[in-house]
């Protein structure tokens, strides 16, 4: 994508669309330095005002973040992610796992209603690594491949707007997860989710529902 200068008027607000537009696309992602201002300011066409503006909003929405020295990063692709993201610094972790369950039973349930062979393999390849994941007793790797697990379950259900929603709490959800897992694996922190993969392979809507959530019960 490439970036073009906005019209005159409402110039703040377009900037602001522009730049996350790059976000959710992806072009600048999450972790990455976005350019400079001077850079953004040639590339719009707009004074640096507007640019300073435009940044200085999505900081405050929780999409970028200021470095001392180091210049402007890419904190979340989404505003709803920030804000997510914030609220779940001083969650309780109860109230985190009771938001997840919300998430991940309906998921589960309506996954196994819309499941297609390609969502079925898709699974399939997750659970292997996430078993993989697991064997390598890499804590952070195997909360990346559980995170993806999930996220591909939630696809599988083929509602846009749920999507979304997870993404956006998942995001944040991984930071918590790795907090509570810990720098180790150890054999009672392990959750098998193989009957899970299995409910949504059968069509099982109940089934899947009851597995999805067994392992969210507090």
């Amino acid at each position: 994508m490439t970036l073009r200068a906005p019209k005159r008027e409402a110039l703040v607000p377009q900037v602001i669309e522009q730049l996350r537009a790059q976000i959710s696309m992806g072009e600048w992602p999450v972790g990455t330095r976005i350019p400079t201002e001077p850079d953004l300011v040639a590339a719009l066409g707009v004074g640096r005002n507007t640019v300073r503006e435009a940044v200085r909003a999505l900081v405050h929405s929780g999409v970028l973040e200021r470095r001392q020295g180091s210049g402007t990063f890419v904190t979340a692709r989404h505003e709803l992610t920030g804000v997510i993201t914030r609220r779940l610094e001083g969650a309780e972790i109860t109230d985190a796992i009771e938001v997840r369950r919300a998430f991940e039973v309906e998921a589960a349930r309506l996954a196994a209603l819309r499941r297609t062979p390609k969502d079925v393999e898709a699974l399939d390849e997750a659970l292997a690594a996430r078993e993989a994941a697991w064997a390598s007793g890499i804590a952070l790797d195997f909360v990346k491949a559980d995170a993806e697990l999930h996220t591909l379950i939630v696809k599988a259900a083929h509602n846009a707007m749920l999507a979304e929603l997870y993404a956006s709490f998942h995001g944040a959800l991984i930071a918590s997860l790795s907090q509570q897992i810990g720098e180790e694996l150890t054999p009672d922190s392990y959750v098998d989710h193989s009957e899970l993969v299995a409910a949504i392979r059968a069509g099982d809507s109940a089934r899947a529902a009851t597995a999805a959530g067994a392992f969210l019960e507090l």
